[in-house]
């Protein structure tokens, strides 16, 4: 007997609709043959559908058993197709009456007893389950509130495959799950961290602030112990607040890969993303035989922090050229295609020289790196990656004085209101550009459009090519950098003091090149 079941399988970080076909039929010698294009995982699923049929009371007789995954030209892999296999199976042996089963879409892993477990990529599910004008979806408990953030789709938890059953037979009522959005924006956007927290440091606090207004790509140079890192960790709690498609994006992302925490419906903080500079170029930008996200995708919308910046293989940063350049990365192999998002903002640190105080006044601390060490030390990074972080600010030591101090300065509160406000400029001019969210999206017709500047504007810039040697692209950073200055100062007009503080942050990289 055939019997049709409705189901999804991830591709990239969406999901598509799966008809998982089932035909039962007698046979000499028994069988079961799963066809589709069907990875080890799904062929595998036969094993823990027989003992979780077989575990729950149910006849699992000798005959030849063939499940078809349709669209058949698509790769399927995980488990979540453990629980429509089951249930397609009793169905076609006749064993359950389903009433309503052409009206759901189902997935989930069972355990051998029959429980069902948690699976990857619930939410992307859940959009296509509602652009399938399916009447609602079954999901392990677990996954519920996840697929319960998107609209118009009723999502009904489930714990055991026997739970399932009664449901599908109308023998028992399962509420959908509902969500408070608001709450879980509110839940989880609560910080400890505050950048009132870090002392001293005003002049980079104030190079934080312009990155964060302009989302523009930020290097921290300085010695050890400066509060580089403790710097970056509170980036985010200046960043604007996430909008709700920002998140959806961002959490189907982070649902994909498996990274949500337990019983997290969605992701509503802004990511910050700290891999390890031995991280290789797959895992930061993403790949595999079936393509999965990388760091750079999990830093969507968020912060991707490059500690120790040089100690990166060389391989690994030049990869990401493309994703800072595009706001996303494209990952090719013979049978597909895919591309993620990847619009993050930058922020790396870096020591001065290897021993890490070249320059620096950090009573007892001596650099020993002779000159040809230094240059081989800032070699690692290409001009070409450094002419795409817009900023480029030194971090020295702190003073004993500020350290035994109470701590000064503004909160990160105050910090994003400012932000919030140059974003909302922002927005507003490139309301007609759907590509374009913050000054450091321009291109070279959008600088010529928004970045208009006068006689003396020019002669300032003029000097500064010439006597530091930037580059076209520095000269764009330089534009984009004063417009988001201006931004900041609430003021239409792109003025001298504005162009000498963007170039402040570009000199950096030609002291230590030279």
């Amino acid at each position: 007997m055939f019997t049709k079941v409705f189901s999804f399988s991830i591709l990239g970080i969406d999901a598509i609709p799966i008809d998982v076909e089932v035909d039962t039929k007698k046979a000499s010698m028994p069988f079961f043959t799963t066809v589709g294009l069907p990875t080890n995982s799904v062929k595998e699923s036969k094993d823990r559908v027989i003992a979780a049929i077989k575990n729950n009371g149910y006849f699992f007789p000798a005959k030849g058993y063939t499940v078809n995954l349709a669209p058949a030209d698509v790769k399927k892999e995980g488990v979540a197709f453990d629980l429509p296999i089951a249930i397609g199976i009793l169905t076609s042996l006749k064993q359950i009456s389903p009433n309503i089963l052409n009206e759901f879409g189902l997935v989930g892993e069972l355990s051998l007893n029959g429980e069902i477990k948690p699976v990857r990529g619930i939410l992307p599910i859940a959009i296509a389950a509602k652009k399938q004008n399916l009447k609602g979806i079954i999901v392990p408990e677990e996954n519920a509130k996840e697929a319960a953030i998107v609209e118009d789709i009723s999502v009904f938890p489930i714990k055991t495959l026997s739970e399932c059953i009664s449901f599908l037979e109308n023998r028992i009522t399962i509420s959908p799950t509902s969500v408070d959005l608001s709450s879980i924006f509110s839940n989880e956007r609560d910080n400890i961290l505050d950048m009132f927290d870090v002392k001293g440091q005003y002049n980079v606090k104030r190079a934080l602030e312009i990155a964060a207004a302009g989302s523009h790509n930020i290097l921290m140079i300085g010695p050890p112990g400066s509060g580089k890192t403790m710097l970056a960790k509170r980036i985010p709690t200046i960043l604007p607040k996430m909008t709700l498609d920002e998140a959806l994006t961002t959490t189907k992302i982070h649902s994909v890969v498996g990274n949500l925490k337990e019983k997290q419906a969605l992701v509503a903080s802004r990511p910050f993303r700290t891999p390890h500079h031995t991280i290789s170029d797959v895992a930061l930008i993403g790949g595999g035989s079936y393509p999965k996200p990388g760091e750079v995708s999990l830093a969507n919308n968020g912060v991707l922090f490059l500690d120790e910046f040089p100690e990166f293989k060389k391989s690994v940063l030049e990869v990401m050229r493309q994703p800072l350049e595009d706001g996303t990365v494209t990952i090719s192999r013979a049978a597909q295609s895919m591309t993620f998002p990847a619009n993050f903002m930058l922020v790396a640190s870096m020591n001065p020289c290897p021993c890490g105080y070249f320059g620096s006044n950090v009573p007892g601390h001596t650099c020993s790196c002779s000159q040809a060490m230094i240059q081989r030390y800032m070699a690692r990074i290409s001009g070409p990656l450094l002419d795409r972080i817009d900023i480029h600010i030194e971090v020295p030591a702190v003073k004993y004085d500020e350290l035994s101090s109470d701590p000064k300065g503004e909160k990160s509160i105050h910090l994003q209101k400012r932000v919030d406000a140059a974003r909302r400029i922002q927005l507003e001019k490139f309301k007609d550009n759907p590509n374009i969210f913050s000054n450091a999206d321009m291109e070279s017709k959008h600088l010529r459009k928004y970045c208009k500047i006068d006689n003396e504007c020019k002669q300032l810039l003029k000097i500064a090519i010439e006597k530091l040697g930037l580059s076209a692209r520095a000269y764009d950073r330089i534009l984009k950098v004063s417009r988001t200055i201006a931004d900041l100062e609430q003021t239409s007009e792109i003025r001298p003091a504005h162009i000498s503080e963007a170039i402040q942050y570009r000199s950096l990289d030609r002291k230590f090149w030279e």
